[in-house]
C-alpha cells in the first residue's frame, strides 16, 4: 500500500501522523518506506535523516539520482527518502508532459520491496501533492477540529477527483483522522458533526480513534525521535497505537 498523508491546511499534524505511521508499522514488523515530499523537510529532520549534501527526493524527481541512492535507514526501523528546501523549486521546474507521474516512476523499482510506503505531502494542492496522489493507492486526511481545516477537505476532494480522472483512477481516500483533538471542547464536537456530514459527501470514513493534543509531539520532533521512542507512554503515543491498530484491522479485512 502507498499512502499519501495530505491536507492543504498546515498545522493539522500531517508530518506527525506520517512519522507515527511509519514508526508504528515498522514496530509491528512491516517493511516501511517514508517519503518526505514537503520542501520544509520536517519528516526528514524529525526522524534524524541527513537532508543536505546527499541525494534527496528532489534529485530523484529531477532524474539526477535513483531512489535507491536516496534511501536512508532510520533508527525508528523504517527507511526514508529525505527532502529539503530545493524541492520548493519543483513546482516551476517540473513542467514537461507527464510531470504528475515523476514520483510514481521513481518509486516503481522499489515499490515491491515494502509493505507500506508513507508519503508526507506539503500543505498545498500543487504539483508535489498531485505527484503523491498519482503514486498512491490510498490517501489519509489528518484534520483538526477547526472550521477551516475541515472546509479544506472538500477542496482536497476536488483535487483527488481530478487525479482519479486524469492520472490514477485507482486512488481513494482511505479515511479522515482527527488530530490535536480536545473531546471536552464544545466546538470540537460541532466540528466533528460537520466532518461527519463531509465524510458522507466524499464517501470516506472517519476513524473512531482520534489523536489528542499533547506537547510531547513537538518535543519528540525537536529531539529527532518518533513519538513511540520519545514518549511511548504518553496519551498521544497511545492514540497513534490505537489508530494504527484500527487502520490495520481495516486494511487486513
Amino acid at each position: 500500500m502507498i499512502m499519501a498523508v495530505a491536507n492543504q491546511k498546515g498545522g493539522v499534524g500531517k508530518t506527525t501522523t506520517a512519522q507515527a505511521m511509519a514508526a508504528g508499522l515498522a514496530e509491528r514488523g512491516y517493511k516501511v518506506l517514508g517519503i518526505d515530499l514537503d520542501p520544509q523537510g520536517n519528516f526528514s529532520t524529525a526522524c534524524g535523516a541527513e537532508n543536505y549534501h546527499v541525494p534527496t527526493i528532489y534529485e530523484v524527481m529531477k532524474r539526477g539520482a535513483t531512489i535507491q541512492e536516496a534511501v536512508q535507514h532510520t533508527k525508528g526501523g523504517y527507511d526514508i527518502v529525505p527532502a529539503n528546501i530545493m524541492l520548493a523549486g519543483a513546482e516551476q521546474e517540473l513542467s514537461q508532459t507527464g510531470k504528475e507521474h515523476r514520483l510514481k516512476e521513481a518509486v516503481a523499482p522499489i515499490a515491491g520491496d515494502y509493505d507500506f510506503i508513507v508519503i508526507d505531502t506539503p500543505p498545498s494542492l500543487g504539483v508535489l501533492t498531485v505527484n503523491a496522489f498519482t503514486c498512491a493507492t490510498d490517501i489519509l486526511i489528518p484534520t483538526t477540529a477547526g472550521i477551516f481545516a475541515t472546509a479544506g477537505i472538500s477542496q482536497l476532494n476536488e483535487t483527488v477527483t481530478s487525479v482519479q480522472k486524469y492520472c490514477n483512477p485507482g486512488v481513494k481516500i482511505r479515511g479522515i483522522l482527527f488530530t490535536r483533538f480536545n473531546p471536552r471542547a464544545n466546538i470540537s464536537r460541532q466540528i466533528k458533526e460537520l466532518a461527519e456530514q463531509l465524510s458522507k459527501y466524499i464517501s470516506a470514513p472517519i476513524y473512531k480513534t482520534y489523536i489528542r493534543a499533547a506537547v510531547a509531539v513537538e518535543e519528540a520532533q525537536a529531539n529527532r525521535a518518533d513519538i513511540f521512542d520519545y514518549a511511548g507512554k504518553s496519551t498521544v503515543a497511545e492514540d497513534y497505537r490505537s489508530f494504527i491498530e484500527e487502520f490495520l484491522k481495516e486494511v487486513n479485512a
